[in-house]
């Protein structure tokens, strides 16, 4: 019954916390955003790039290899290159997604401390 007399007195600081929580929201997905938006033009001119330039080795690979019985085998290993890369390229992204920071990371901490403060407040009006 006690803390529900204390919440007039706990709202303005309440609100503060509440605003608080908001501002850094605001921070860390103005900051994902930004993070995320040079990391995806970054990959997509590089994926570009790398197709384009694959392509163009692919070509001059079967160009060359056409006239020969090597053609077949040309292609296949060219086929298997492409896979293992793609295996390799899955391995790094799922190491890099390790140790990114967890979405909201500092609205958490900040939570995780603020609830410790409100268990003391909340224990001591018995």
């Amino acid at each position: 019954m006690r803390v529900l007399w204390m919440l007039p007195k706990a709202a303005p600081a309440l609100m503060r916390h509440i605003a608080a929580y908001l501002e850094l929201a605001a921070s860390d997905l103005e900051q994902w955003r930004r993070d995320f938006a040079v990391g995806l033009l970054a990959t997509v001119i590089a994926g570009v790039a790398m197709f384009f330039t694959l392509l163009m080795i692919c070509v001059a690979v079967i160009a060359a290899t056409w006239d020969t019985p090597h053609r077949v085998a040309a292609i296949v290993w060219m086929a298997g290159v492409f896979l293992v890369v793609a295996v390799l390229a899955l391995i790094y992204r799922s190491r890099t997604a390790q140790h990114q920071a967890p979405f909201l990371a500092s609205v958490r901490r900040e939570w995780r401390e603020d609830v410790v403060v409100l268990e003391r407040i909340l224990s001591d009006e018995k």
